[in-house]
């Protein structure tokens, strides 16, 4: 194991050397206001554009433009995607991706999900009263709103998606109000933790439908198995 970790801190070694070669011959070449910079060596990345990427250094992933990166998403898909990452750019393990995500589809159909974890944070960016289109997060501040609390540009709402009828934005509940009440699965599985997903899967041959119907065979088995 010692072994190992000397070789791939000299291959690492090796691999600036030449980048530091490349980047000085570059930089002699570009503008005064530019220069290129080495980042870092990683082993394993994944690119889904130039803005949306991730990579893994010493077992942690270090991503940009993804939805683990960004609060307004729910942690469920955020944690998930950063769990099929891990599997694949840390163990190159696709199928341990797969078997993440259907685990994560049956939490949430199963009602195992903490309210917690389903609590999406969005920012509110002008008076409610200027929003032409309604938002969830429009509906959970004048919620908030209506009870008294005073909603300014810049503040942060949290709410989740209920059950219930009427529009996602209409079922929209401030967080605080959220103890209770029962999320909507659906919302939950296909506008949150599939988008997600099937961001880093789909180039493996994994998109949002297959994984759909791998998830809904697994709970078939299920009951199958208990009747």
């Amino acid at each position: 194991m010692e072994n190992t970790a000397i070789k791939q801190e000299e291959i690492e070694k090796v691999i600036k050397t030449h980048v530091d070669l490349f980047l000085d011959d570059i930089n002699t070449n570009l503008p005064e206001s530019m220069e290129l910079e080495y980042e870092g060596f990683y082993r394993r990345g994944f690119f889904v554009t130039k803005k949306r990427y991730a990579v893994i250094e010493d077992g942690t992933i270090i991503a940009k433009g993804l939805e683990l990166v960004r609060r307004d998403w729910a942690p469920i898909a955020k944690d998930t995607q950063q769990d099929i990452l891990m599997a694949i750019l840390k163990e190159g393990d696709v199928e341990k991706a797969v078997e993440i995500i259907i685990k994560s589809i049956k939490r949430i159909r199963t009602g195992e999900i903490p309210i917690k974890e389903l609590r999406i944070h969005t920012q509110i960016t002008k008076k409610l009263s200027d929003y032409k289109q309604i938002g969830p997060h429009v509906v959970a501040a004048q919620k908030l709103e209506k009870k008294g609390l005073k909603i300014a540009r810049g503040t942060i709402i949290e709410y989740i998606i209920i059950k219930g009828k009427g529009s996602i934005s209409q079922r929209a509940v401030p967080y605080e109000d959220a103890e209770g009440q029962v999320y909507d699965q659906d919302y939950y599985i296909n506008h949150q933790l599939l988008p997600a997903v099937s961001r880093i899967m789909k180039p493996l041959g994994y998109d949002k439908d297959k994984l759909n119907e791998l998830s809904q065979n697994e709970r078939q088995q299920s009951l199958d198995d208990f009747f």
